[in-house]
C-alpha cells in the first residue's frame, strides 16, 4: 500500500537528482526531456518490462499544426484543438492546462521523431468524434505496444537508467512536504531506498483500484477494467498525503468497443465511418457518434452487457491499419456475411429486427426522417455487402482525474502553492476531460502523457536553476 512517511532527514542507499516513478509514455517522455535538459535521471518501473496503459491503448496521440498534417493537406492549429477539448468537456478543464498541452504535444512529437527516430504519421482517412480536424498521430502499426517499445528503446539508447521490477511503496518527506526519497521493493522481497532532489509521478491513475473506482466512478464500478492492473492510485494517495489538491476524480475514459470475449480493442472507426451498434435484440440503443468513452456505459446497460458493432468491408479496410483489428480478425472475432439475414444468424440476433435497423438507417441517411437517438447518417456511405460484425462490451480504460498541476507540471497544494519538488504527468495528473466520461475527447490520455511528460522533464531542470 502506498504511503508517505514524514522524516526530518534520512540516509539513503544512493541518491539521484531526478527520479521518475512509472515507465509508461509519460515517464519515458519526461525522462528523455529531463536528460536532454541536463538532468541526471532514474526511471523506476514496477513491472519486469515497461508496458502500462500505453501498451493497451491504440497508441494514438492527438496533436495540432504538425508537419505530418501539413504533408497530408490538413489545416489545423492549437487554438482549434483547445476549443475542441473544452467543448467536449463542457469547459470544465483548466483552460491554461488545455492551452499548454494542445500547444506542446505537436512540437513534442516532432522532437521525438527528429531526436529519437519515432516514425509518426497522421491518420488522414477518417475522423474521430469531437475533433474538428484529423490530428491523431501514431507509429506504423497504430498500436500502443509499438509506441511504448519505441520510447523504451529511446530511453535505453540515451543510456538513462531504467530499473524494472522496482515497485515504489513509500515516499519519505519532510514537514514542508519536500520529498527526500523513496523505497522500492523487488519481487524477491528485497528493497532499496533512493534519495532524490525532484520526484516526477508518472504512474497513472487509479483504474485498477476497485475501491477507488467504486467511490468515484459508480457507473463503471463493475465494468471490465481494460487498463493496467498496476494503476492502483499510488500518485493520488501520495499526493493527497503530502497535501496536494486533486480534481475531477470522476473523470475517466471508457470504451464501448472491446471485443468480447477476446478482449481486444476495436477501433471506433468501425462506427464513425458509418457503422452502428445493436444489442442482442438487433436494435440500436444510443447515439453512437457522441464518442466511445460515454458509449461504454450505454453498452453495459444492454442485456448481457454486450453489443454488436456492425459495419462493412469498406470500413474493415480502413480499420485494418490497426494491429489490434488485424489481430481480432485473426482470432475470428470479426464475423462476415453477404446478406443481413446471414449476418443476423451469425450474431444470433433476430433477423427481422436487424433488417429493420438497417432499413431505418437508410431512411435516416436520406434526411426524410430523423434518428430517434439524434445521430446523423447523411454524411456516411450506405453499408454494402459483405457485412461485418464484432461482439463487444464496455470497459473502463483509465481515470482522468488526479493531482492538480500548474503549467510547469508542478503539483499544487491545497493552499494553492506548488509543492516543493513534486511533479506529475499523464494519468497521475488531473487531465483535460472534466468530471464525466462524456468529457473525454479521443486521445486525451496520451495527450497529457506526452504533453505533460515533455513539460515536466524540461521543468525539473529549469525550475531547479531558478531556485
Amino acid at each position: 500500500m502506498a504511503k508517505v512517511t514524514r522524516v526530518e532527514s534520512r540516509e539513503f542507499d544512493y541518491s539521484v537528482p531526478v527520479v521518475i516513478i512509472g515507465g509508461g509514455a509519460a515517464g519515458m517522455v519526461a525522462a528523455l526531456a529531463a536528460q536532454e535538459a541536463g538532468a541526471e535521471v532514474l526511471v523506476l518501473e514496477r513491472d519486469s518490462l515497461p508496458r502500462g496503459s500505453t501498451a493497451l491503448s491504440a497508441g494514438l496521440v492527438p496533436a495540432a499544426g504538425t508537419r505530418w498534417q501539413a504533408e497530408a493537406g490538413i489545416t489545423d492549429d492549437a487554438e482549434s484543438f483547445a476549443r475542441d477539448v473544452m467543448k467536449k468537456a463542457h469547459d470544465e478543464p483548466d483552460a491554461d492546462i488545455v492551452d499548454l498541452v494542445t500547444r506542446t504535444t505537436g512540437p513534442a512529437l516532432e522532437w521525438l521523431a527528429d531526436r529519437y527516430g519515432l516514425k509518426f504519421s497522421v491518420i488522414a482517412d477518417f475522423s474521430y468524434p469531437g475533433h474538428s480536424a484529423r490530428r491523431m498521430h501514431g507509429l506504423p502499426t497504430r498500436s500502443g505496444e509499438e509506441l511504448i517499445d519505441a520510447l523504451r528503446e529511446a530511453v535505453e539508447n540515451a543510456e538513462i537508467p531504467l530499473l524494472c521490477d522496482a515497485h515504489v511503496t513509500e515516499l519519505f518527506a519532510d514537514a514542508e512536504s519536500s520529498v527526500l526519497g523513496l523505497r522500492f521493493e523487488r519481487p524477491d522481497g528485497s528493497s532499496e531506498e533512493v534519495g532524490c532532489g525532484t520526484l516526477v509521478l508518472a504512474c497513472n491513475g487509479y483504474g485498477g483500484n476497485k475501491e477507488l473506482v467504486a467511490k468515484h466512478i459508480t457507473t463503471l464500478a463493475d465494468a471490465l477494467y481494460f487498463g493496467h492492473p498496476g494503476n492502483q492510485g499510488d500518485a493520488l494517495i501520495w499526493g493527497e498525503a503530502l497535501g496536494a489538491k486533486s480534481r475531477h476524480l470522476n473523470g475517466h475514459q471508457g470504451h464501448g468497443s472491446v471485443a468480447h470475449p477476446a478482449g481486444i480493442l476495436i477501433s471506433w472507426a468501425t462506427i464513425t465511418e458509418g457503422g452502428f451498434q445493436v444489442n442482442v435484440e438487433g436494435k440500436r440503443f444510443s447515439n453512437e457518434s457522441k464518442g466511445y468513452s460515454e458509449q461504454a456505459a450505454e453498452v453495459l446497460r444492454q442485456p448481457e452487457q454486450i453489443a454488436w458493432s456492425v459495419f462493412d468491408s469498406r470500413i474493415a479496410d480502413i480499420t485494418r491499419q490497426f494491429e489490434d483489428f488485424r489481430r481480432a480478425e485473426g482470432m475470428g472475432a470479426v464475423l462476415w456475411a453477404d446478406t443481413i439475414p446471414a449476418l443476423a444468424a451469425l450474431m444470433n440476433v433476430p433477423a427481422d429486427a436487424l433488417s429493420v435497423t438497417f432499413e431505418n438507417i437508410r431512411t435516416y441517411a436520406t434526411g426524410k426522417e430523423g434518428d430517434l437517438f439524434g445521430r446523423s447518417f447523411q454524411d456516411a456511405p450506405e453499408l454494402k455487402a459483405p457485412y461485418c460484425a464484432v461482439k463487444v462490451t464496455g470497459a473502463l480504460f483509465h481515470t482522468q482525474g488526479g493531482l492538480v498541476v500548474d503549467t510547469s507540471a508542478r503539483v499544487i497544494g491545497e493552499n494553492g502553492n506548488p509543492l516543493p519538488n513534486l511533479y506529475a504527468a499523464g494519468g497521475a495528473a488531473c487531465g483535460v476531460s472534466g468530471n464525466e466520461a462524456a468529457g473525454y475527447l479521443s486521445g486525451n490520455g496520451l495527450l497529457t502523457a506526452v504533453g505533460l511528460g515533455f513539460v515536466a522533464g524540461r521543468s525539473v531542470v529549469r525550475d531547479k536553476h531558478q531556485d
